[in-house]
């Protein structure tokens, strides 16, 4: 009877000391195609929320760490006077453009009193030719009534009226000429004037560009007394109170995006050579209970965390002390945030598992 007992035992021990080695077996089998680290933790964007402009704040349209969705209203200021910039920008976008019709106007009038001019040079021309010929029949008759007086053959006063017909045929010469002259300097006159405003007409729409850019400025400032959430989210850290004075750039509130998140895990460097984008992840969120999510290595940081420190470790300063370097990797979840919106934050630690195989 105790001989049988001992043989139990032993065959109890026996089995006791395989399932031991099995179990070790399996462990160190299944220990080998993982990498974990629990210096992991929940990431996500975080947007500062700063004012555009300075003014007075007037309104606050939503509750602290509540949830808003994109281009919802989350605060007003003053406008003012920035309504009164618009206003005057765009009053001065329409004296531009008046003026510049203006400008055109005055260009076509004068080229219509150029060509009126030039017309009336064509004119003038032939009054000169017209007035050169009776000068000329003027001559003859003056000249042929002087040689029939020598022999008597007109009297003293008909040579006195060729000799006036002559006078004034040539006064008439001289004034045509004058007269066509004018013209053509008239002519002149409103065509370059013409050529000015012409130009300034280019001149006046480069004015009316400028009130553009100056409207759509002002137009542009007026818009940004109206902040708005960027994307979908939940508001939080409100840094103003109604009726406070804020000034461009000033930050107000800070936008966490609640439907993009993913882990931060800083693996030793050790580690890394059997790290490669795209293995699945095990993630455990320590602030969850029995909640486990998936993931998919996305990248690798170009640098161990120590470098981008504010101030990075120099190893070149005499005290050198060896320490493992961890590198950031970033883990992205298979399942969106959109159902854990109420559960997950960045900053909460995770404990992460890449499977290496």
């Amino acid at each position: 009877m105790e001989q049988k007992r001992k043989s139990r035992k032993t065959i109890l021990l026996i089995a006791a000391g395989i399932l031991i080695v099995c179990g070790g077996l399996f462990y160190w089998s299944t220990r080998g195609n993982y990498e974990s680290t629990d210096n992991a933790q929940v990431d996500g964007n975080i947007i500062s929320i700063r004012s555009g402009v300075s003014g007075y704040i007037t309104r606050i349209c939503f509750d602290d760490n509540e949830i808003v969705k994109k281009g919802r209203l989350l605060f007003t200021l003053d406008t003012v006077e920035l309504q009164a910039k618009a206003d005057e920008a765009g009053a001065a976008l329409e004296y531009a453009r008046a003026d510049l019709g203006i400008a055109k106007n005055e260009a076509v009038a004068g080229f219509q009193n150029s060509g009126s001019y030039s017309q009336s040079s064509k004119a003038g021309a032939q009054d000169v030719a017209s007035a050169k010929a009776n000068l000329e029949n003027a001559r003859n008759d003056y000249r042929r009534a002087g040689q029939l007086l020598a022999i008597k053959a007109v009297t003293q006063e008909q040579y006195e009226k060729t000799q006036t017909a002559l006078r004034t045929a040539d006064a008439a010469y001289s004034k045509a000429i004058n007269q066509y002259k004018a013209s053509l300097s008239s002519a002149g006159s409103f065509l370059t004037q013409a050529k000015v405003k012409s130009q300034q007409t280019a001149l006046k729409l480069a004015v009316i560009q400028q009130r553009e850019a100056e409207l759509t400025m002002a137009r542009n400032l007026l818009e940004k007394a109206r902040v708005t959430a960027p994307f979908n989210g939940r508001v939080t850290k409100r840094a103003v109170q109604v009726g406070q004075y804020v000034s461009a750039g000033q930050s107000l509130c800070a936008v966490i995006d609640n439907e993009h998140y993913w882990i931060s895990a800083n693996f030793k460097e050790t580690q890394l050579p059997r790290i490669k984008t795209g293995q699945k992840v095990e993630i455990k969120i320590d602030a969850w209970k029995g909640k486990n999510l998936e993931g998919v290595v996305e990248s690798l940081s170009g640098a161990t965390g120590a470098r981008f420190a504010l101030i990075p470790a120099d190893n070149a300063t005499g005290n050198f002390i060896k320490i493992v370097q961890r590198v950031p990797v970033r883990i992205r979840l298979n399942t969106t945030g959109r159902h854990m919106d109420n559960d997950l934050f960045p900053g909460l630690s995770a404990f992460v598992k890449v499977n290496t195989d």
